[in-house]
């Protein structure tokens, strides 16, 4: 992912090659991305330090469940040490079978739940997605819980990244039959464990954002950063814990970036609008919130942040509803 969208920092510390992976050191950055944009302009303190530590526990706790994944070790405060992978440049898309050592070009969604904020309430409203479509008899309620997970795809080297059904995502990958099964399987194994996770310490898991790589063997890898708030939607007694208390603000106030109205339109990014920063009482909520919730999800207790309940509620009295 570039750097410009992302929230981490990359530091290559071995380079990666066609016949082995390279070592990749990401450091997690208090910032946050909304809209495509890429980085807005305020830092919420601490939030690099409590996603790098949910990172790090997800991996563990996902490995003892038999999910292979790029990491290698946590270093305090904010550094995950992973096997790197080359990003495919987009005239090397769909990848070649034989490919490796490279992350695919497609990113993997899956839904448990279809809480304020999912895309899929958009798209049903809009008639891109059907209820069909989404394994749904009818148009759903907001906070819908599904009967089976909702797998889907989109693009990922795109400025603004497209949904695809699952024949496009096989194609782009390049994988067969079995590895693109085997993609869905592991989707599935994820899911399951980071939505008991959550159920076991209060959270709801209702949806998240996976990335793969093709390792050297030509076997699948998870990476990036699952089950983490920058990658989930985490939701505490039907409150938002993360971003989408912020993309929530600025829609409540017009101030929404329009990214898909800029690039339609041909606009250099260099003349993009400057987001409107938050309102200065938003960062120690959500400062609190960030931590509140990593204390929360690993059951380490660093410092001394509010509970959930209390850090909720304040998100409440913030926003208003």
């Amino acid at each position: 992912m570039p750097v410009l969208h992302s929230t981490k920092n990359l530091k290559v510390a071995t380079p990666v090659t066609q016949s082995s992976a390279g070592v990749g050191i990401f450091e997690y950055t208090d910032a946050y991305t909304v809209f495509h944009y890429g980085r807005m302009p305020d830092l919420i303190p601490g939030k690099g330090e409590a996603i790098a530590r949910m990172a790090a526990f997800n991996f563990a706790l996902l490995e003892a469940a038999g999910v292979r994944t790029h990491f290698r070790r946590f270093t305090a405060p904010r550094h995950i040490e992973f096997d790197l992978a080359r990003l495919p440049a987009p005239d090397a898309v769909p990848l070649a079978p034989d490919v490796r050592n490279t992350l695919l070009p497609v990113q993997v969604l899956v839904r448990t739940e279809l809480p304020q904020g999912s895309s899929v309430h958009r798209r049903l409203a809009a008639g891109t997605l059907t209820p069909a479509q989404a394994g749904l008899s009818s148009l759903p309620a907001i906070g819908e819980e599904l009967k089976d997970p909702l797998v889907e795809f989109a693009t990922m080297l795109d400025d603004v990244n497209q949904y695809i059904d699952a024949a496009q995502a096989q194609r782009l990958t390049g994988l067969d039959d079995d590895r693109f099964q085997a993609l869905l399987d592991t989707t599935v194994t994820v899911n399951r464990v980071l939505t008991e996770h959550a159920r076991t310490v209060g959270l709801r898991h209702c949806d998240g954002k996976l990335e793969f790589v093709v390792a050297a063997d030509g076997g699948l890898v998870l990476a990036d950063s699952p089950g983490t708030p920058d990658e989930s939607r985490l939701l505490f007694d039907g409150v938002h814990c993360g971003k989408q208390v912020l993309r929530n603000w600025y829609v409540d106030n017009g101030l929404e970036v329009p990214v898909n109205q800029l690039i339609a339109e041909g606009v250099p990014r260099h003349r993009w609008p400057t987001p409107t920063p938050l309102p200065g009482e938003f960062l120690p909520v959500m400062s609190d919130l960030y931590r509140s919730l990593s204390e929360t999800w690993t059951g380490e207790r660093l410092w001394n942040a509010p509970d959930l309940p209390a850090a909720t509620a304040a998100v409440v009295r913030l926003i208003g509803h």
